[in-house]
């Protein structure tokens, strides 16, 4: 079966030419889009990326060309339309878990990060400022932390902020008892969860339901100084409304590995171009603000997990049979 793979990185492409060896590969670092569909011609087979375009239009041209297959190398799958894969033929398989402790940890750094101020205190040293003034933080024990979506990734979450002895609420329309009775894991409205928490993460999946789960009425009742984690989706959060929040105060810290618009943006080097977001560009005059570019899944053992799944899938179809990680309406 020969495979086109878009969106293909640095980091990724060991891991892909070790893993899925047996199969005819062909990396681009192109993204996929409604012009780029047209580079599938011959291949049975695409695999895309977190910000790779699979809206109905693009599907439709893939499918002329001849591909059958399309391999998500991510868990998410908002990005593609699996009406119109359904009504075309095509299969669509992801990898529904590469490495839930890789995000958590990236999640827990980011408070870290952003509560002892270690972006700046590394700075000032650099510069030879050896003063203190201004890196107050706070203690982590004792803190209440709300979580909302308490999947596998949510659920890492609680077991290390346990480790810190946080008090952790959460809310998740399915409530894991495992988490209540370990963890005294108490689950609550989001609301009620925003109204008591000091620090508030996000780990569900981006749906109509979630979409701006974080926005004005939610950033209202937070507490004066609440923190703000979001390593989950970009459209999880009202990003404006959140700006808005953190130059009144309301918000203290906000840390982002997620963007609602990083399409084209994230995962590449803009460093000589002139930045054309203006959202990023507020955020980034924020001292109390930490922009990841999409890192938190960025372990070893995650970009193993993401090549030997994607591989399981294409060999599945190859042969003829169904992979347990298709995507199906």
């Amino acid at each position: 079966m020969q495979v086109l793979f878009y969106s293909t990185h640095k980091f990724e492409k060991e891991y892909l030419k070790e893993f899925i060896c047996d199969q005819k590969l062909l990396l681009l670092e192109t993204r996929l889009t409604l012009e780029t569909a047209r580079l599938a011609q011959g291949s049975q087979a695409v695999s895309i990326f977190v910000n790779d375009d699979a809206s109905a239009p693009v599907l439709q041209k893939l499918s002329e060309a001849g591909v059958k297959y399309v391999a998500l190398r991510s868990a998410g799958f908002n990005h593609v339309d699996l009406s119109e894969a359904a009504a075309l033929g095509m299969r669509v398989g992801r990898v529904p878990e590469y490495s839930p402790a890789a995000i958590a940890e990236h999640t827990v750094a980011l408070m870290l990060a952003l509560n002892r101020k270690l972006v700046r205190a590394s700075n000032r040293v650099r510069d030879l400022n050896f003063s203190l003034d201004g890196l107050t933080g706070f203690d982590m024990a004792g803190k209440t932390v709300g979580v909302i979506g308490t999947g596998k990734i949510g659920s890492v979450v609680v077991r290390i902020l346990n480790g810190f002895d946080c008090k952790i609420l959460a809310f998740d329309p399915h409530q894991n008892e495992e988490l209540k009775v370990r963890y005294n894991v108490n689950y609550t409205d989001c609301m009620r969860l925003c109204e008591q928490s000091d620090i508030i993460t996000l780990h569900l999946p981006l749906t109509k339901q979630s979409r701006y789960i974080i926005s004005k009425a939610c950033i209202d009742s937070m507490k004066p100084g609440a923190m703000l984690i979001n390593t989950s989706r970009g459209g999880l959060v009202n990003t404006k409304e959140v700006i808005d929040a953190l130059k009144t105060g309301k918000i203290g810290y906000f840390g982002m590995d997620v963007y609602e618009e990083e399409e084209g943006l994230f995962f590449e080097d803009h460093s000589d171009d002139i930045l054309q977001d203006d959202v990023i560009a507020r955020l980034m005059t924020f001292q109390n603000v930490i922009i990841t570019s999409h890192q938190a899944f960025l372990t070893r053992e995650a970009l193993v997990k993401i090549a030997e799944t994607t591989r399981y899938n294409l060999e599945c179809w190859e042969k003829g049979v169904a992979s347990e990680n298709e995507l199906r309406i």
